[in-house]
Parts: C-alpha cells; sequence; structure tokens
C-alpha cells in the first residue's frame, strides 16, 4: 500500500507540534491537518499565560520553597479524586506527569530555549487538608514570553522538518472521517476549506472547496477540546455542578468545537470522563474581544471580598485563587450565574493578573523594562483599560455610589447597600490585628509570609473601605469556558483505546483531546499550570511511540 506519509497529525496546535517535531527527530514524515489557517498554528496555547507546573525547581529553590515529588503527588492525587474505574490509565498518567515535571522536564524545555519568568505564582491554594484539593506550595512557573514563548521552540522544530522535506503542513484541511484497512486505523478524509485570510482566533468560515483522503501508517490526534462549543459543553455539563449558567462567556475561540472527538468515537475510541471540565469563575467580558463571547479570566490575589449575587460572602475557603470547581459549584447553587469581587484600587494595582498572552504585552514581548514598569503603576495598564471601558466594572468613590452601579450593571437590583456596608465593616474590623477569626484575612496574613506573593501579588492588609486607598472598585464575574477534562483513552505510550481497553491500532492521542493524558489526568480538577505541560508531555509521548512503532 502506498501512503501519502509515515504519520498523519491532526491539529497543530501545542501537542500535535511537540508530536510532529518528535517525529521529525526520529526521520519519519508527517503531514500535519489543522481546519484553521496557518495564521493560527499554536491554536489555544498562543493564546495562554504559559503557566508551567514544575516541582523543586530552581526558581522555587531560590524563593526557598521546599518542594518534592511526594508532595506534589499527594496533591494531584487529593486534587483528582480518582473514583472511577476508567481511572486507571489517568492515574498512570498522573504519576508519570509529576515524575517528569519533578525531573526533566524544566531542563528538556530549557535546552530547546524556553525560559521562565523568576517569581513563582501560587495557583489552587486549596484551604482544605493535607490530602485535600490544592497545591501545597507555589509551583506555577510564568514561561518568559508567555503562551507565543512555549510555542516557539517546537514551531521551529516543525518548520524545520518542512525545510528538510519531512513534513507538509496542510491548513484549511476539516476532518470528518477516520477509516482502517485489514484493522489498522490508516485513513484520514475530509473537506479542504475555501482560503481564509481571517486573523488569529477569529472564525474563519466553513465552506468547502473539495475534499481529501489520505493513508498513514498512524494517526495522531491533537485536535483539543470542546470549549469553544457551548452546546457540546452543555450537554456535557457534569450533574454535582446543578444546571449550567444561561450565560456562558468563551475563554477559547469558537474553532474549538470538539467535533474530532466524536469522528474517533465512530471510529472506534473510547472517550471517557466526558463530564469533567474545568471552566473559570472569574470571567470578565473583554472589552476588545477577538472571538465571539470573548472572556479574559482574572487571575487574583487574596484580598478582595467575594460575594454572591445578593452581596453575601462566600463560604470559606472559597476565597480567590483557592479552588475553582468549589467556587463553581456553589455559584451554580446559588440560583444567579454571576458574582462579585468589591475591592479598591491598591488592592487591584497589587493582586490583578489578566490571563492571556495578549493581556500581558511585557511578559509576552520579553521586556524587562516593561515589567518592572508594571511592578511600579498604581495599576498595570491591560487592568486599567478594563477599568475604565470594562462592562463588568464599577469605579466609585463612595460605596452607595458602587451599590448603585453593581445594580445597574446586573439588572438584578439585589444589592442592599446597608448590608454590604455591615459585611465590608465587620471584614475591616479585623484588619486592625496580625490575628483574626476571619479566614481569609489569614490567608492574606498567610501570602505575604511568601516573598513571591509579598513582592508582587499580595496587598499589604488594610480595610477596604479605607478613603487613601481608594476608589471603591466591583467587578462582576462571570463564567467562562475553558478546558476538557476527559478525552480519549490512552495508555502510557499514547495509543487510542477502545472500549474493552485494547489499543485501536494505529492510533494515538495527545493534549487536550486525550484529557492530557489517559483520558483524564487531572480528574475532576485541576493544580494549574498542568495543560500546556501536558500537551507537551503526552504529545512527546505520541510522537515517540509512533515513530518507534513504524
Amino acid at each position: 500500500m502506498a501512503y501519502d506519509a509515515d504519520v498523519i497529525v491532526i491539529g497543530a496546535g501545542l501537542a500535535g507540534l511537540v508530536a510532529t517535531a518528535e517525529l521529525v527527530d526520529a526521520g519519519r514524515s508527517v503531514i500535519v491537518l489543522d481546519q484553521e489557517p496557518e495564521q493560527s498554528i499554536g491554536g489555544q496555547a498562543h493564546w495562554s499565560f504559559g503557566g508551567l507546573f514544575l516541582v523543586d525547581s530552581p526558581e522555587q529553590r531560590r524563593l526557598r520553597i521546599k518542594d518534592s515529588r511526594e508532595l506534589a503527588l499527594q496533591d494531584w492525587y487529593g486534587t483528582a479524586g480518582f473514583d472511577r474505574e476508567e481511572d486507571h490509565w489517568p492515574k498512570k498518567w498522573a504519576e508519570a506527569y509529576v515524575d517528569f515535571a519533578a525531573g526533566e522536564k524544566r531542563s528538556w524545555l530549557h535546552q530547546q530555549g524556553l525560559r521562565i519568568f523568576p517569581v513563582v505564582g501560587w495557583a489552587e491554594r486549596g484551604g482544605y487538608d493535607a490530602t485535600g484539593h490544592g497545591n501545597s506550595v507555589p509551583r506555577f512557573h510564568i514561561t518568559w514570553g508567555t503562551g507565543p514563548g512555549v510555542v516557539a521552540p517546537f514551531e521551529r522544530r516543525v518548520r524545520a522538518g518542512v525545510a528538510k522535506g519531512l513534513v507538509q503542513l496542510r491548513f484549511r484541511h476539516r476532518v470528518t472521517g477516520l477509516a482502517r484497512t485489514a484493522g489498522a486505523l490508516d485513513t484520514v478524509t475530509g473537506e479542504i476549506l475555501e482560503p481564509s485570510g481571517a486573523e488569529r482566533g477569529t472564525a474563519s468560515g466553513r465552506e468547502a472547496t473539495g475534499a481529501f483522503e489520505l493513508k498513514a501508517q498512524a494517526v495522531i490526534v491533537t485536535s483539543g477540546g470542546i470549549g469553544g462549543n457551548h452546546d457540546l459543553v452543555r450537554s456535557q455539563w457534569p450533574k454535582r455542578l446543578g444546571t449550567p449558567p444561561e450565560k456562558l462567556l468563551s475563554g477559547v475561540p469558537a474553532h474549538v468545537d470538539g467535533l474530532m472527538l466524536g469522528i474517533a468515537e465512530e471510529a472506534g475510541a473510547h472517550h471517557i470522563n466526558r463530564d469533567r471540565m474545568w471552566h473559570y469563575t472569574e470571567g470578565i467580558e473583554n472589552w476588545n474581544p477577538i472571538w465571539s463571547k470573548h472572556a479574559i479570566r482574572i487571575l487574583p490575589g487574596p484580598s478582595s471580598l467575594w460575594l454572591d449575587a445578593r452581596g453575601k460572602r462566600l463560604p470559606v475557603p472559597l476565597f480567590p485563587g483557592f479552588d475553582t470547581l468549589g467556587t463553581l459549584e456553589h455559584i451554580m447553587k446559588s440560583g444567579h450565574g454571576y458574582t462579585w469581587f468589591v475591592l479598591n484600587q491598591r488592592i487591584i494595582g497589587k493582586e490583578f493578573a489578566l490571563s492571556g498572552s495578549e493581556q500581558n504585552p511585557d511578559l509576552t514581548g520579553k521586556s524587562v523594562r516593561d515589567v518592572i514598569g508594571r511592578a511600579r503603576a498604581d495599576v498595570p495598564a491591560p487592568v486599567k483599560a478594563f477599568m475604565d471601558h470594562g462592562a463588568d466594572f464599577v469605579v466609585e468613590k463612595d460605596l452607595d455610589a458602587l451599590v448603585r452601579g453593581m445594580n445597574a450593571v446586573s439588572g438584578d437590583g439585589l444589592i442592599d447597600v446597608e448590608e454590604l456596608r455591615r459585611e465590608i465593616t465587620a471584614r475591616d474590623r479585623e484588619i486592625a490585628n496580625p490575628f483574626t477569626k476571619d479566614l481569609q484575612v489569614t490567608a492574606i496574613h498567610g501570602a505575604r509570609a511568601y516573598l513571591g506573593d509579598r513582592l508582587i501579588r499580595t496587598a499589604k492588609p488594610h480595610r477596604i473601605l479605607d478613603p487613601a486607598a481608594g476608589p471603591l472598585i466591583a467587578v462582576r464575574l462571570n463564567i467562562l469556558t475553558r478546558k476538557s477534562l476527559g478525552g480519549l483513552e490512552t495508555d502510557l505510550s499514547s495509543r487510542v483505546l477502545t472500549a474493552d481497553g485494547t489499543p485501536l491500532p494505529g492510533l494515538y492521542a495527545a493534549g487536550e483531546a486525550a484529557g492530557f493524558g489517559g483520558g483524564g489526568v487531572h480528574g475532576y480538577r485541576s493544580l494549574e499550570g498542568t495543560f500546556l505541560g501536558g500537551c507537551i508531555f503526552s504529545g512527546r509521548a505520541a510522537g515517540r511511540a509512533a515513530a518507534r512503532a513504524l
């Protein structure tokens, strides 16, 4: 049989680029297919903040953070909550990934030119017991160059493969079918879409101008998840999180449609843990959107007062940055699909970061001068732009005006100014001493005990209603879609499995399409910084395994 290439990779996102780069190193020929135009190479990773989960890194040790493989694995298992028979391979992937993060991950990436910002972030802090959800220590390492900085080494390797004649990049190729010959999956069919000059992330059109059929000895699915397909998100919404919100914003472009997962299932692949998903609760409407319903996630420090739609504080330990899905579950039971941060300018200037490469031009552009300028600014420029233009922001000098603005933004009129004043005043009384019964204030003191937080992420404890720290700010927070935590079940070689647990010959999967490995390496929850790394780790495994098998 004549093959068009040794391997076909479906999806030119991060996992697909990594798999292709590994195949090129092994001397294999590859055709990469993607439904988007070439300007969208790198997929969702391009838009990311560039966070990487590393264990016992030099950056941690410089900041006197004591981390270990054992502690990280304890945190992973406590967070994942594996409790299903189909978690067999996800658990094996979790252990393998933690070994990677505590072992060669940093040095391997460093050899390819990737560099790390020196201050380590502390995401998903948990707030339960030692074996529960959350990171016991800071592990969120920001890539110097953010998402584009993560993509660049692998795109460079792939384009070197193009120059050698080993790689064909075929954009605007939309896969619609997978087929087998003599039991082995070796055929990919689909539509050739009309050329598009659409800018990265914007809608590119779906009009077909032709069809294609390609054959290879192996096929690797790296097509991503479902976050841009709200109908699919709602149909797979977990019952444990209640009814999905009427209003959903999108943290990913519309082409993240999940349709390839169904195509793989039709070919015999086993799709597991589809009800496990990772959506954020701190979404704000982008005042300058790139795609439809474009949301930006606030990466908050611990000091903002988090209120439900009626102005009541969320329960312990649902503080900013502590438990994403615990907060989502609480919100879905409240009867309202939004919440509020109430804070002041001193807090927003120190504690608000915005997720995404485009919202962090200093880090993305690798400008030391601009990073220093951000640290010295009263409010970072991207955050100030949202204060000035964002539909979810209310900025006022006094609480009465702030509440009027909050009720106008929501249209519900649910906030009572005197009740909110009592809530904030009670919290502010707890600031007078270094000891307190308010566990959020305790958490603030704890955060400032970590040098990284004290330098750039946590404001000195003070009264929210202190006029010197004003003006007051309220931010309406919406639910935004982001990641699929389930996916195609794979073994540790990234081979896709069938429902009976046997490999489907010729088919591999990596990245979000494989639940970042195994069909759900994160279990129910993520420790953060694990999505890009999951694409890299599973993409590397798929590329290397497919190369060996040919």
